[in-house]
């Protein structure tokens, strides 16, 4: 029996190219070439080629959910004061990282003053889970609302539920400031029963429950609202001590301003 010939490298690259790896498409001369320098064996070439193309295909997976995601760029947990939550809350950010309660579909609840960090903690989580491997959508709530009640004017509800369906999170900003509606909150609790117990939602909130008939008007829904969310879930409070950031921002530039006025004299 005669002995294959072996294949070119832009023969390899065409395979690779048919099989749809991108990444080996790049990278097979470079290993082959070190393959031969350092005398692989054929194992450890073809391990070394695929999971050069498995991490390839995870880093464009997470470049794409995060585009999808709408996250706010920038923040995320390295850009986070985590000294300013609760020590609690700070026990516990490692496990919210991980994710596990979002293979579990439950809900995280962030309540606090506005300017606390609620969004950015919450926006940070869903980068860590995109990191992860699992789906986000980052959305102000007043905005998925609009989309919900176009989509029942158009009679594509269902749809539109479905499509949000694929996201294993949706993180939903500032539940309090929908314009408040009863059209508005049909479709806000339609949502939210929808994902109860089998996708998670995450809600940051400047209203606490009791303050909640603000946005679903009739007690029994609000009470049938709480309860879907709050089964099986995380509450997360800043404390009316945690001063906001816009304001100690505000704070510091014009520190900046006095303390450059002092220098130049003016």
């Amino acid at each position: 029996m005669s002995q294959l010939e072996a294949p070119s490298v832009d023969v390899l690259r065409q395979h690779c190219k048919a099989l749809r790896m991108p990444t080996a498409v790049q990278i097979v001369g470079e290993a082959l070439d070190t393959a031969r320098r350092e005398d692989w064996p054929l194992e450890t070439f073809l391990q070394h080629l695929l999971a050069q193309e498995l991490a390839g295909r995870r880093q464009r997976r997470i470049q794409r959910r995060t585009k999808e995601s709408h996250l706010p760029i920038g923040k995320t947990l390295s850009t986070f004061d985590q000294k300013r939550l609760p020590l609690r809350v700070r026990r516990l950010l490692p496990q919210l990282c991980r994710g596990e309660l979002i293979d579990r579909a439950e809900n995280i609840l962030i309540f606090g003053l506005p300017g606390t960090g609620k969004t950015h903690l919450a926006a940070a989580l869903g980068y860590e889970w995109i990191d992860g491997d699992r789906t986000v959508l980052f959305t102000p709530t007043y905005h998925l609302v609009g989309r919900l009640l176009r989509a029942k004017r158009d009679l594509g509800l269902e749809h539109e539920l479905r499509r949000l369906d694929r996201f294993q999170v949706v993180i939903l900003d500032d539940i309090g400031y929908v314009q408040q509606s009863r059209e508005e909150m049909e479709v806000l609790f339609t949502f939210l029963a929808e994902r109860y117990e089998r996708r998670s939602v995450v809600i940051t909130s400047n209203l606490v429950f009791s303050e909640w008939s603000q946005i679903f008007k009739d007690p029994l829904t609000t009470a049938a609202a709480i309860d879907r969310v709050v089964h099986h879930s995380v509450i997360v409070e800043f404390g009316s001590d945690i001063t906001s950031y816009r304001a100690e921002e505000a704070t510091r530039r014009n520190r900046t301003k006095r303390d450059e006025g002092e220098v130049t004299g003016e």
